[in-house]
């Protein structure tokens, strides 16, 4: 779990470190298997005079340094490791800093300082053909606004990278057509985006971004645009696409329930720092400091909590059976209405305790009385 110092309080500068030698990069993604992306000690300062500034600290810097100097934090000292497969969301208040983090991720910007690595590569180093390469090859992007182009249909919009990538016709649009079905637009792939609903337009940018078939996929705020119920739906589409493709989703939402919902992992940010790195429940049941309390403090705690973390000691003859990752509100129905408790299993189906009524009904009551 990665933590960061709350605003105003001085957090440590870890310079940038040498470019890493290819066989040092090889040990490097050896040396974890599965990690994705590493980012180590990112800065984004806008002003002036940002690098001499940070070179020029050894210790810590502070809000009110960087004040003083008339720069900008956008990104304060950012580490964090995304592995294959999760689904890790970034998240916190308008301006706190997390797409332009995202942003530095992906090269779109520049970091001031730090270290970012992407399958054992140092992404700062690499030369600026080879990171166009990358971006157009193994990384996907979504973002809030469509970017549609409007003068092509669905099927070309989709097809449009791969266009750039050099693909012949027949095989990009073969391709594309695949991933519209994926999305559930089969049969409107000769529309246009302004024949298209907001859910629609964004189900052809994230089929467009999945033409690619991307290692990584950055989505900033993608459904933020749209009504409360589109917005579900395509939350839903979103877990049903995952649960085929495991991608590795780097997700920016300002919204917990959207996160929490959503997430393997988040990250909370404050001022351009990353406060607290967790899972849902871990961030409601052990929060860093009042501001991530203050952050998931309404959100019922059977949304978040497992069935292992409340269940009891295994008894004989139960109601029924019920995963240990499992969140109770997911359960908390049957388990409630039954007459003895549920067996809890674990990932390999053995019984490793059990949930009872009355353990469903204090997680559900506690928070009523806390809120």
């Amino acid at each position: 779990m990665a933590r960061a110092a709350p605003s105003g309080t001085r957090i440590p500068f870890k310079s940038a470190e040498p470019a890493m030698s290819a066989e040092s990069q090889a040990l490097g993604a050896m040396s974890e298997p599965g990690l994705m992306l590493e980012c180590e000690g990112v800065w984004k300062l806008f002003g002036e005079g940002a690098e001499r500034f940070l070179d020029a600290r050894s210790a810590s810097v502070s809000l009110d340094d960087l004040h003083a100097c008339g720069l900008i934090a956008a990104v304060r000292d950012a580490s964090l490791r995304v592995h294959e497969g999760e689904i890790f969301v970034i998240m916190g208040l308008s301006g706190s800093g997390k797409s332009t983090l995202v942003r530095c991720m992906s090269r779109l910007i520049e970091p001031t300082a730090g270290r970012i690595l992407f399958g054992g590569e140092d992404l700062l180093a690499m030369p600026e053909k080879k990171l166009i390469e990358l971006r157009r090859h193994k990384m996907g992007m979504v973002f809030q606004h469509f970017a549609l182009l409007p003068h092509l249909n669905v099927l070309g919009n989709v097809a449009f990278p791969l266009e750039v990538q050099g693909m012949a016709r027949a095989e990009r649009e073969r391709r594309a057509m695949e991933v519209i079905k994926l999305v559930g637009l089969g049969g409107r792939e000769r529309y246009y985006p302004r024949e298209l609903s907001g859910g629609q337009q964004q189900r052809v940018g994230i089929a467009r971004s999945l033409a690619v078939e991307p290692w990584i996929w950055f989505l900033d705020e993608p459904f933020s645009a749209l009504d409360p119920l589109i917005r579900r739906e395509m939350q839903d589409e979103f877990m049903r696409l995952q649960s085929m493709l495991r991608k590795t989703i780097v997700f920016i939402t300002h919204d917990f329930d959207e996160a929490i919902r959503l997430a393997d992992r988040i990250a909370i940010m404050k001022d351009g720092a990353i406060i607290q790195i967790g899972t849902p429940e871990e961030l409601v049941t052990c929060p860093a400091d009042g501001y991530v309390a203050d952050f998931t403090r309404d959100i019922p705690r059977a949304k978040v909590l497992s069935v292992r973390s409340i269940m009891g000691s295994p008894v004989g003859s139960p109601a029924g059976e019920v995963p240990a990752d499992a969140r109770v509100q997911e359960v908390a129905m049957d388990v409630a209405a039954a007459g003895a408790p549920f067996a809890v299993l674990d990932e390999n189906g053995r019984v490793v305790g059990s949930i009872g009524r009355d353990d469903v009904l204090e997680v559900l009551i506690g928070h009523e009385t806390h809120a």
